[in-house]
């Protein structure tokens, strides 16, 4: 009997991917895209680059939502992958373990500071952050878990209740009880709460994703301090930041921060498999599995499968082979440099910023006032960034995002492996974009209005 064709499938199908999500999975995303004018067929990916079905290629400046450190469709992981399938290995045992998951804990472990001893394994970011919430919980024997507003943790019911991003909260209470959120970068709203010694955990992004907020100075340091005094466990969510995104591997190594416990997910899959981890200090896990009868009170029946654990594996060789870590440092630099002086260049450009290739330019109104500007404005606050996302894409085949829900700000996330040249590519087209979007044509502005649901 022959097996699934996959070459065949593919090549056969009519090409109306659009219509058939539509009709299947989400319609309302699927008129968001042509709304905005990223209904394209895509026919294939590799690297930073992705091409679609009439063979124009785009730069990707996304990433998958940083999900491709390692580059789109990379073939050293598709090789290690490929060789996994045909050994035959023993795979989930449940009652029983196998050697590629210690493998690949070993790996992570030894890339942490010598506080992180012990290694979860989960399917996501979310059941990471969950996992955290949930242990942080029984290992200090305090309910009460502290975020950070505008923060992003997922999506599941215990990391949206961590969640500070209300466009994602508001329609599905009541969430957990016991989650309080502080203002980022405010470390006495931070010890009001701790000093009640009541409090869990303290989980926080060392960089916000939504909007891509930094630290102030001596904040995350700070934080860290006070969860030592008052006994609460501190929790850096990496899951955007993990693997060099920041041009370290982990965000929190600009710090010298010795977190508790630390959820990793998305590029650690290599683009392939979905993989995810909360790497945690020995005393926290030992508070929670303490003898044999706890010994599996958390888990996940997938979570260490052995294609996860391969692409983890060859994830982080990847990275050290190819000094990619290395490489977000150097371009973000670079990036930061050629684009800063866009603050001077442009009276609608507030601000630039970034660390390693986590990268965002933030919009404000006009010093001289712009009618169009505060006709959009109105319509939706920060719908201006779509004026340049647009044109970014649909001119020069570019793929950026707005930061966030209400947010003038544009954000890259693009894979490590991309070049000096797809750089100065981009920083080109956003120096053409940014001029065209600061004059606000009648064209660009109804655009906006239209990606606004106002006409």
């Amino acid at each position: 009997m022959a097996g699934l064709d996959v070459k065949a499938l593919l090549d056969g199908h009519d090409g109306d991917d659009l219509e058939r999500w539509a009709h299947t999975i989400n319609p309302q995303f699927v008129r968001v895209l042509k709304t905005i004018g990223f209904d394209r067929t895509w026919a294939r990916a590799e690297g930073a680059h992705l091409w679609d079905a009439d063979g124009n290629r785009y730069l990707d400046m996304l990433g998958g939502f940083g999900m491709y450190n390692v580059g789109r469709n990379n073939p050293r992981i598709r090789g290690a992958l490929i060789e996994a399938l045909e050994l035959d290995t023993p795979g989930m045992l449940a009652m029983g373990v196998t050697a590629l998951p210690g493998l690949l804990a070993e790996a992570l472990l030894v890339r942490t500071p010598p506080r992180l001893e012990r290694c979860l394994f989960t399917n996501s970011g979310t059941e990471a952050v969950e996992a955290a919430l949930k242990l942080g919980r029984a290992a200090t024997k305090r309910t009460r878990v502290i975020s950070a507003d505008h923060g992003f943790h997922g999506l599941t019911l215990g990391s949206l209740s961590a969640n500070g991003a209300p466009e994602f909260t508001d329609r599905f209470g009541p969430l957990l009880p016991g989650f309080e959120r502080v203002p980022f970068g405010d470390l006495d709203a931070l010890e009001a709460e701790l000093k009640r010694e009541d409090v869990a955990l303290f989980i926080v992004e060392p960089v916000q994703g939504k909007g891509l907020n930094l630290p102030p100075a001596g904040y995350l340091e700070g934080a860290q301090a006070l969860c030592r005094e008052y006994g609460s466990l501190l929790c850096v969510d990496e899951v955007q930041t993990g693997f060099g995104r920041t041009g370290t591997m982990f965000a929190f190594e600009h710090w010298g921060l010795e977190p508790d416990l630390v959820p990793v997910a998305k590029s650690l899959s290599g683009g392939y498999v979905p993989v995810g981890a909360l790497l945690m200090s020995r005393a926290v896990h030992e508070a929670v599995f303490d003898s044999m009868e706890h010994a599996v009170s958390h888990g996940s029946t997938f979570a260490p499968n052995e294609l996860a654990m391969v692409a983890g594996l060859a994830t982080l060789n990847e990275l050290d082979d190819e000094r990619l870590v290395e490489r977000s440092a150097r371009l973000g630099t670079r990036l930061l440099e050629l684009t800063q002086p866009f603050v001077e260049e442009y009276d609608v450009v507030r601000d630039v910023r970034g660390l390693g290739l986590m990268w965002a330019i933030e919009f404000g109104e006009p010093h001289s006032g712009r009618i169009a500007w505060k006709l959009i404005e109105k319509a939706q606050p920060g719908l201006f960034a779509q004026l340049v996302v647009g044109p970014l894409f649909a001119d020069h085949r570019i793929l950026s995002q707005v930061a966030g829900h209400k947010l003038a700000v544009v954000k890259v996330l693009p894979p490590l492996v991309v070049t000096d040249e797809d750089v100065d590519e981009f920083v080109d087209a956003l120096r053409e974009t940014v001029e065209q979007a600061q004059k606000m044509p009648s064209s660009l502005t109804k655009f906006a209005l239209t990606a606004a649901g106002i006409r």
